[in-house]
């Protein structure tokens, strides 16, 4: 694995057969305001900037992503390179397949267990988070919950993340400890969100605390895409896979 120094490493103590990347906007080929390595195609970048940005990433990381159509859904299928299938999770035990998800503000979550033997990566905006997208995936995970990592990738910060009530709303109802995730908005009746600490409260409440990453502002942090710094924009990579 070749990863540009641009790009992150998660720190997390994974098994050494891991492998993770996180891309940034540098060491690509798209024009602005994709500029320039923006990895989503259904953005309106020119298609043939977005296959040499992909390629790139193949050829630095040596692994074979399995893409998404994310569409903000709970549901998580098996990572296959061959497939686009509509999901916002996937799973694999096959060496060399790399589960990837593509975000731009939303919270992107890799998963292992201690083991080593299967990884998963979640893309988790606000309504899948609601919808239960980090707890179908550790289901998939076949693991006890202690037995399993996450690592939460750049998402957008609390100080950034403006939502209506009816956001808060949808995770009180399950989880009243999410409550502190929340604080009033200077706007009235809006509340700031703390994508972050919602992934914990998830996760804890199925019983998975070691998680860690988070941190990070994506609207805030020019290294990365922002939806909703500038609506027309790329999307970065967040990938996790089993050395062969």
């Amino acid at each position: 694995m070749n990863p540009s120094s641009d790009w992150l490493q998660p720190d997390w103590p994974a098994p050494a057969n891991v492998r993770t990347c996180v891309t940034t906007r540098a060491g690509g080929t798209s024009p602005a305001p994709f500029d320039s390595l923006n990895i989503g195609d259904h953005v309106e970048d020119d298609p043939v900037a977005v296959a040499a940005n992909r390629q790139r990433l193949i050829d630095r990381l040596g692994c074979q992503p399995a893409w998404l159509k994310q569409v903000h859904s709970p549901d998580v299928v098996e990572a296959d390179p061959a497939q686009v299938p509509i999901a916002d999770a996937s799973w694999s035990a096959t060496p060399g397949v790399a589960c990837a998800v593509l975000t731009a503000d939303c919270l992107p979550a890799l998963f292992c267990d201690r083991a080593g033997t299967r990884v998963a990566a979640a893309h988790a905006g606000w309504r899948g988070l609601a919808g239960g997208v980090l707890e179908h995936t550790v289901a998939t995970l076949g693991a006890a919950p202690d037995e399993l990592l996450v690592w939460l990738g750049p998402a957008i910060g609390p100080d950034s993340f403006e939502v209506g009530p009816e956001v808060r709303e949808a995770f009180l109802a399950r989880h009243a400890e999410a409550e502190s995730a929340f604080r009033p908005s200077r706007n009235p009746g809006k509340f700031m969100a703390d994508i972050y600490s919602l992934a914990r409260v998830r996760l804890a409440a199925i019983g998975v605390t070691a998680v860690y990453g988070g941190g990070l502002d994506t609207f805030t942090d020019p290294r990365f895409f922002s939806y909703r710094r500038a609506a027309r924009t790329g999307r970065f990579a967040s990938l996790i896979w089993l050395a062969d």
